[in-house]
């Protein structure tokens, strides 16, 4: 039967998490928005999220790049130059410190800033990417973020089709790196769902195919039909930080 707890409750939620990732022998955490908004990286979809104001549809899909490149490069601009100054929050070092100490398997997560492999975790799958990363489109030769920003050509083939290597609308999701993701789901005894709104499809199916036990932690009560057998409502990084007093 699925336990939420919430407010002055958490304390005691976090003791029952604990206790779980202490006998857990395979940990894996899943990451959506809501783990990075507390580095100010905007939560796009929450409801006050930014993107309510311009359709992601159509700016950050494969017909823009094709279409009206200059709009998908203006766009993509932005969202770079949004990170400036962007560092991992003490979440993000704590579940670093987790993996370090043997106690969780692997990151799986929906964000593109690269802010866990930043805080020091080694094993992290980037389900939608990395948006500092650039390739062309046209020949998937790698190209720098400097000439990104510069608006240049491909260096190698010559086409107007450099691109932050992010899964766009239109896009399937990086093979090998889901079926890595999937894989490690799977196979872990318990499974801890931090920051998602659990919308997007496919990632929304990962919670439905853990065999273990799973944990949802998110400051709004979201995901509602999914099975999860803890439900802590409360912020990433105040969580974390008491998971870490527990351990």
């Amino acid at each position: 039967m699925e336990k939420v707890f919430k407010g002055k409750e958490i304390d005691l939620a976090v003791g029952e998490l604990a206790s779980l990732l202490k006998k857990a022998k395979k940990t894996v955490i899943l990451t959506g928005a809501g783990m990075d908004t507390e580095s100010n990286i905007p939560d796009f979809r929450s409801k006050n999220g930014w993107w309510k104001k311009i359709d992601p549809r159509m700016v950050a899909s494969t017909e823009s790049l094709y279409n009206d490149y200059s709009l998908f490069h203006e766009f993509y601009l932005m969202r770079i130059k949004l990170l400036e100054g962007i560092v991992p929050h003490e979440g993000h070092y704590i579940i670093a410190d987790l993996e370090k100490r043997g106690m969780i398997k692997s990151v799986v997560t929906q964000n593109v800033a690269g802010l866990h492999t930043v805080a020091g975790n080694q094993n992290v799958y980037e389900l939608h990417g990395n948006i500092k990363s650039i390739r062309c489109d046209g020949c998937n030769q790698g190209a720098k973020l400097e000439d990104f920003f510069a608006g240049k050509d491909c260096t190698s083939c010559g086409a107007r089709a450099l691109r932050p290597n992010v899964v766009l609308f239109g896009e399937t999701l990086p093979p090998q790196v889901w079926e890595d993701a999937v894989g490690d789901i799977k196979s872990c005894d318990l499974l801890i769902v931090i920051g998602t709104s659990l919308e997007v499809y496919p990632v929304n199916q990962l919670p439905l195919w853990a065999r273990g036990k799973t944990v949802f932690i998110n400051n709004e009560d979201r995901g509602a039909g999914y099975p999860f057998d803890l439900r802590i409502i409360g912020k990433a990084g105040e969580v974390l930080r008491k998971l870490q007093e527990k351990l």
